[in-house]
């Protein structure tokens, strides 16, 4: 099993431990590559975002972890952009011209009024009464609406671009499950998730397999049951852990593993000396487990 994470979390964002921490952990589980993606700045501040101020202390810290520890463990730069609209996303000039070695594209807020501020945001990431609430209120108790919402702006995010991950494609699911009338086997959940797949496919995007909440919940993004779908697509996957503690690094990595190679996959896509390669399942390393 190849280890390597390329979705993590540190005290420039909502993190709970500073970077060297977590690259200090991975080095002690046998990792061969890390990398930090923060939570990019917004146009309004949250409590889980970056801000552009502490920009040029991430980039400098994230580069002198490289220098330090060239010699144990390859560590790369990155950002989890989030999509808002098209005024606000990675394909805009502030994060194109960020000096990274990669970004991914996230949808964590959707807004539902201008200017793009959180009061005018629905987040689908944050707790379940919130997320109730906004169906409720803003989406008429009905939970196809903001999924409806959620995969128009997904796909209006792959077709704009400026990044290499798709990040946690189908989050839309965590809280949308405890919703009443949800259903991932319906046409009206199903149906827009499988063009968003066909446009990632059709664009040469990676997808990650978001293993954050298995431990606690069992959960992947994607879910389990579409991973056979994105291997037909010959979509390129990695597993990341989104960890935002250090000893949460590695979490989910073997199930996912075995998962992946049950829907029929092959590779698993990694950063090596800088580069993106498909690495055989049968020639990964199983080391530090």
């Amino acid at each position: 099993m190849q280890l390597s994470n390329y979705h993590s979390h540190c005290t420039f964002c909502d993190g709970r431990s500073n970077p060297e921490e977590f690259i200090k952990f991975a080095i002690a589980q046998g990792f061969r590559a890390y990398g930090f993606s923060s939570h990019s700045p917004l146009p309004f501040e949250t409590f889980w975002n970056m801000s552009k101020e502490d920009m040029p202390d991430y980039l400098a810290e994230i580069e002198r972890l490289k220098q330090k520890y060239a010699d144990r463990i390859e560590i790369y730069t990155g950002l989890e952009i989030d999509y808002l609209d098209e005024t606000y996303n990675p394909s805009i000039n502030y994060f194109s011209r960020l000096p990274l070695d990669y970004r991914i594209g996230s949808i964590h807020f959707m807004p539902i009024a201008y200017p793009l501020a959180e009061k005018n945001m629905v987040c689908i990431d944050g707790p379940y009464t919130e997320f109730q609430q906004a169906v409720d209120q803003l989406y008429e108790g009905d939970i196809r609406k903001i999924t409806a919402h959620y995969f128009k702006n997904l796909l209006q995010m792959v077709e704009t671009g400026g990044f290499d991950i798709v990040g946690h494609p189908d989050k839309i699911y965590m809280n949308g499950q405890r919703c009443p009338g949800f259903s991932m086997q319906e046409a009206w959940y199903r149906e827009p998730f499988e063009h968003c797949l066909q446009r990632i496919a059709d664009k040469g995007l990676m997808v990650e397999i978001n293993t954050k909440n298995f431990t606690r919940k069992g959960e992947f993004y994607p879910h389990a049951d579409y991973l056979h779908r994105l291997c037909e697509l010959q979509i390129p996957v990695m597993v990341n852990s989104d960890s935002h503690y250090p000893d949460k690094v590695n979490s989910g990595r073997e199930a996912a593993f075995e998962l992946l190679k049950k829907a029929g996959f092959k590779a698993t896509r990694e950063l090596i000396r800088g580069r993106w390669e498909d690495i055989p399942l049968k020639d990964q390393i199983v080391t530090g487990l």
